[in-house]
């Protein structure tokens, strides 16, 4: 594996400057690219499962964080709130406060549920110096959450799915998780108590966590349990991947919560007519996209997937007088939605500049011939050389190589049926 902090600033990824900050790393014009990418990915996997995009405020008042329990049990890990107009306001740590108000907001029925947010936003930690580095460690990350609403008798499909998903994004992002954890209260928590750092009840967290085995078990995943290491208002399925140095960290996760639904009042009118609680389940696909980027850079090490690649084709003229025709190609390739650049001419040898981007899916080298014909000879990364075509035929053809992940999209990732 590469070390994403070196190779992601050699390819012009990510960088960073001590007048933003440590832990606050900004994407340079690549990085952007194959975030975006992934973003685009994310979205549509979500929009395929049944979830619903919604967008909350990064801010909000201390006293929604009192409620959701986060004050008393995770403020070591917030930011000193700020005073204006007489009020404390925060910048949340979690997303999920808001997602409960956003389901408050509205009356809801049992017909409705389960019912899917879904959000990629900001979160902040205020993480000491001594732990940040690179893009692993953060302290405002960007982060692909999502929470379910549902009927007790479906928390079981919906946390399953959700933990399919996860599985299917790996595949497509060339990862692979290194264990599943069940995190668990420690064994001698005193669940609810006010020294406890646990919320809620035991019997509430002894149902959460049966119904994660029970997830898990479906799966045919091997885990391990960790007790200690649970939220303070849930059991969760962790899913561990290791980094460039062997180091293990939680990349996506699944999360049962009974507390927040009965902080906030959450409500859903049942078939009886009759009010009932609702259960949250947190998940999410590729955690932070901080994360999911860095592990993405020390796998593939720049070399990423054509669907995630920053470049996609690369364009080689021979010579001075096949660079018209490489603008034209460059501009329909984009018409197409290909990510494209043109390695000119008076930039190199032909050799050099192939070397130098031997790391896109992509390079059409054009010559004499190929301008005079009106074809494109296109090279695969890892030296497959296919036979000269007319231009439109290969530039179709590549879009539909790229796009080949979508096809897989459509089939994997359809969400359980709401009951």
């Amino acid at each position: 594996m590469y070390d994403h902090r070196k190779i992601g600033r050699e390819l012009g990824l990510f960088d960073s400057d001590p007048l933003i900050g440590a832990g606050l790393p900004y994407w340079l014009p690549a990085g952007a690219a194959v975030r975006h990418a992934l973003e685009s990915y994310i979205a549509e996997v979500e929009r395929r499962a049944g979830y619903q995009q919604v967008y909350s405020p990064v801010l909000a008042k201390r006293e929604l964080y009192e409620i959701s329990g986060h004050w008393a049990k995770y403020s070591d890990d917030m930011y000193p709130p700020m005073e204006l107009d007489g009020e404390q306001f925060v910048l949340r740590p979690s997303i999920c406060p808001h997602h409960a108000l956003m389901y408050r907001s509205r009356s809801h029925s049992y017909r409705e549920l389960p019912l899917r947010f879904s959000e990629l936003g900001g979160q902040y930690r205020a993480e000491l110096s001594g732990a940040i580095g690179g893009l692993s460690r953060v302290r405002a990350m960007q982060l692909n959450d999502a929470h379910i609403f549902c009927r007790l008798d479906q928390v079981a499909s919906e946390a399953g799915h959700a933990l399919g998903l996860i599985n299917q994004a790996y595949q497509d992002m060339g990862i692979r998780a290194s264990r599943y954890v069940l995190a668990l209260p420690s064994d001698d928590a005193v669940i609810g108590s006010a020294e406890s750092k646990y919320v809620g009840d035991a019997a509430s967290w002894a149902q959460a966590a049966d119904l994660l085995r029970s997830v898990l078990d479906d799966a045919g995943v091997d885990y391990e349990e960790s007790p200690g290491d649970a939220a303070f208002y849930g059991p969760k399925i962790d899913i561990q991947l290791a980094d460039s140095a062997g180091r293990e960290f939680s990349l996506s996760t699944v999360q049962i919560d009974f507390h927040q639904p009965e902080r906030f009042g959450l409500e859903y009118v049942g078939a009886d007519g009759n009010k009932h609680r609702p259960v949250m389940v947190h998940r999410a696909i590729v955690g932070s996209i901080e994360r999911a980027m860095a592990q993405l850079i020390e796998v593939h090490g720049g070399a990423f997937p054509a669907w995630l690649a920053p470049v996609q084709l690369v364009v080689l003229p021979i010579s001075d007088d096949e660079e018209k025709l490489a603008a034209e190609v460059a501009r329909r390739a984009s018409d197409r939605g290909l990510r494209v650049e043109i390695a000119h001419a008076d930039e190199g040898s032909l050799g050099a500049r192939i070397r130098e981007n031997r790391q896109a899916p992509y390079q059409a080298v054009i010559g004499a011939r190929e301008a005079a014909d009106g074809l494109l000879a296109v090279r695969e990364r890892g030296g497959r050389q296919q036979e000269p075509a007319p231009i439109g035929e290969v530039l179709d053809r590549i879009r539909a190589e790229v796009d080949v992940l979508a096809d897989r999209q459509a089939i994997a990732i359809d969400g359980p049926a709401a009951s």
